[in-house]
């Protein structure tokens, strides 16, 4: 299959099957219509359905198989879908069953040691290890984030779409095609999820999702696309949300695998800006992260450490605000004396 309707057909094929999916999902009779009842890390009030990730990662495999099928994929990218749809079939069952943290953490890591001994990246048994912690993470921070009405999907949405752009650029149609596959799956998921959302996606999406965005970053990587701080960077508004929240809360001596509240984005739903203007504020620091991440790739070393310096600052400085105000607002809550 030549290479433009590879691309053509993968997200057209992907973001349909993740619509009709997801819909099916939504509809009470659905044998997949697994409800997910309020708990302390909750932001909704009433059982919504959870298996909206059935519908994205439907999309996304559909996607990734025009792509491996039709562009000659290599080991890294079929390795990752495979790693993305053994973990979606683990989240079904967690969400099903509620599958115990251990279990999901060895899946995970089986996962995750599958994908880099078939990719087997450049740069030793140390970078490797350092991979496997980082691919779990990426798994794991992507299921914390899952917790406001379409964070999750935009930012899947717009974090893949930055990959297969540059990946097209770089002439590897294959790895461009899945990206596309995948974003595509993420907008057709989207049309469910955005508040008022009718379905949530759950870990059988947000788990695999987290994998993919690492794999597919490493697997960019060995293939020459881009170097290894262009997906770190495009995905850092998730990576810098869940990787403070959990070490402040590791700091203060907290259960860190607890339900909790007090990731950035869940504090700026429960000040009132609401899931709607949470989502949408996201969405523009992704669209701008993205933008100068793809931006950066031609300038040179000195100017890409000042861009990623850049954006370390705005964090803290992000960071900081949030944190400021979230203290007013507890005071406010606080009873008078």
């Amino acid at each position: 299959m030549a290479a433009d309707a590879v691309l053509l057909a993968a997200p057209l094929l992907a973001f349909g099957v993740a619509w009709a999916v997801t819909w099916l999902c939504c509809r009470p009779g659905s044998w997949l219509h697994f409800l997910d009842h309020p708990n302390e890390r909750s932001l909704h009030v009433k059982p919504i359905p959870r298996t909206g990730g059935v519908g994205v990662m439907a999309g996304a495999l559909a996607g990734g198989l025009v792509a491996v099928l039709g562009a000659g994929a290599g080991r890294g990218l079929v390795a990752a879908l495979g790693g993305g749809l053994a973990l979606a079939v683990v989240g079904l069952l967690d969400d099903r069953r509620s599958l115990s943290a251990r279990r999901r953490l060895v899946a995970q890591l089986l996962a995750a040691a599958v994908f880099l001994a078939l990719l087997a990246p450049a740069g030793g048994w140390a970078f490797a290890a350092l991979c496997l912690l980082g691919l779990t993470w990426m798994a794991n921070l992507y299921n914390f984030m899952d917790g406001a009405d379409g964070l999750a999907g935009g930012m899947a949405l717009a974090g893949f779409a930055c990959l297969a752009w540059v990946a097209l650029a770089a002439g590897q149609p294959a790895l461009a095609a899945a990206c596309a596959g995948i974003a595509a799956a993420a907008a057709g998921f989207l049309c469910f999820n955005f508040h008022p959302a009718r379905i949530f996606m759950g870990d059988s999406g947000s788990v695999p999702l987290g994998f993919m965005a690492g794999a597919l970053g490493l697997a960019g990587r060995e293939a020459g696309a881009w170097p290894l701080w262009f997906p770190l960077l495009v995905f850092s508004p998730f990576v810098m949300d869940a990787t403070v929240t959990l070490l402040r809360r590791a700091l203060r001596g907290e259960k860190i695998w607890q339900a909790h509240r007090t990731h950035y984005y869940q504090r700026l739903v429960q000040m009132g800006l609401g899931h709607r203007g949470t989502a949408l504020a996201a969405y523009a620091l992704m669209a701008a992260v993205g933008g100068t991440a793809v931006a950066g790739l031609p300038l040179g070393f000195s100017l890409q450490c000042a861009m990623i310096t850049m954006w370390a600052f705005i964090y803290l400085v992000l960071g900081w605000a949030i944190d400021r105000a979230w203290r007013r607002f507890e005071a406010a809550k606080a009873p008078l004396p």
